[in-house]
């Protein structure tokens, strides 16, 4: 493999930063992916200190010791390069941050999106200011990459639509993007299975982890019911009124859900929840009206670097302007509500009186769940301007 191409982009942002010799804290997790930044790292001339970040749900009566398997593995890769590893207890700021998060959300009947908490709040929060402090740059292995736009950098997408997770790092700020490395952003998951391969790395056929950041091994539900136990409830049909079946409560559901109703004659999806009441509602068919809106409302919105409209007015300008929120006029943008590779395009709307932002689609789009976040792009869907928590969609 052409070692010098793999690694120039890594190089051409060190660069570009004005470090020299730039400490490098790398975040390990003993998959492939985390495996392969230090590989490249290494290629590039860099020696990084890895650290795994310990989080998991080893109390509260769960128990799940995926993490023993992955120590082991990055021990390993720290003996392979010769490098320091350090080992972060982070479990009480985990459940502190992420998930009673996930547990309060849940009872309040929104979607929680903790895997998105988990990078603002630990990865790059609490690990922040402990360690990465000390740390010129965080290097993770992250399907995203960074963007200079004039002197500006931005948080940008991944060349594979089906890996790329800027959605899950739209919350971060500036201070946070301005650290990271993403080695690895550039590539294809094809890719990086080669080139551990040809690394002989330990974790090259090490399957990828599925689901919720901090679950581990444990149920989604089996959580859930642990935290909020159960409350059973009626299943109506939206449009007859007609009761259709019993839930174990509304926590265990999201709107646009297909799966796990127990209902038969479907498909039937979820289309509304009334919390005061613990009643799920349902519709039929796959392409029920009342599941599909066009509007979005967020009630602030967390941008990373440049806001969209200063983005594009310093375009035009051929240098930094900030435009004043008064001035903001809509805006066509690309944007996600969930971790999916397609993006929808939109008008973003600012209300400067009320402080509200409104996304209002192009095209209908399903499943609008208020506590997930919306997700906001340029137009070619490159620049990821940030993201705001959903408050309702219509």
């Amino acid at each position: 493999m052409d070692i010098d191409r793999l690694v120039a982009p890594l190089r051409e942002r060190i660069e570009r930063s004005g470090v020299k010799d730039p400490r490098v804290a790398a975040l390990v997790s003993g998959g492939v992916d985390s495996s392969v930044v230090v590989h490249l790292l290494c290629k590039a001339g860099i020696r990084p200190t890895l650290f795994y970040i310990q989080i998991g749900m080893d109390r509260d009566g769960f128990e799940d010791c995926s993490w023993e398997d992955d120590i082991a593995m990055v021990q390993m890769l720290a003996r392979q390069y010769n490098l320091p590893l350090e080992i972060v207890p982070l479990h009480d700021e985990y459940w502190a941050n992420v998930v009673q998060y996930t547990i309060d959300t849940v009872q309040r009947g929104l979607t929680p999106n903790p895997d998105m908490m988990c990078n603002k709040l630990i990865k790059f929060g609490c690990f922040e200011e402990k360690w990465g402090k000390d740390f010129d740059f965080i290097a993770t292995g992250h399907y995203a990459t960074t963007t200079y736009v004039g002197d500006r950098l931005y948080l940008s997408t991944a060349p594979d639509p089906v890996k790329d997770q800027t959605d899950f790092l739209a919350q971060i700020n500036f201070p946070q993007i301005s650290k990271l490395l993403f080695p690895t952003g550039h590539l294809t998951k094809a890719e990086v299975r080669a080139i551990a391969e040809e690394a002989k790395l330990p974790s090259a056929h090490r399957k990828d982890s599925q689901g919720i950041c901090f679950l581990g091994k444990v149920n989604y539900n089996e959580f859930i019911e642990r935290a909020l136990g159960t409350k059973p409830g009626r299943i109506i049909e939206r449009e007859t009124g007609k009761m259709l079946g019993w839930h174990n409560g509304y926590w265990f559901h999201t709107i646009g859900q297909r799966k796990g109703l127990g209902l038969s004659g479907g498909p039937w999806f979820v289309v509304k929840k009334d919390i005061k009441r613990n009643i799920i509602l349902v519709s039929r068919g796959y392409d029920p009206a009342d599941q599909y809106g066009q509007h979005i409302q967020t009630q602030e919105m967390n941008f990373i670097s440049l806001d969209p409209w200063s983005y594009e007015a310093s375009l035009v300008a051929g240098q930094e302007v900030v435009v004043p929120e008064s001035s903001r006029e809509p805006l066509e943008v690309c944007f996600k509500i969930r971790h999916t590779p397609e993006f929808a395009h939109g008008t973003l709307h600012y209300d400067a009186g009320m402080g509200l932002y409104r996304l209002d689609s192009h095209e209908r789009i399903q499943g609008i769940a208020p506590g997930q976040y919306a997700v906001i792009y340029d137009t070619a869907h490159r620049i990821c301007f940030g993201s705001g928590m959903i408050d309702k969609g219509w």
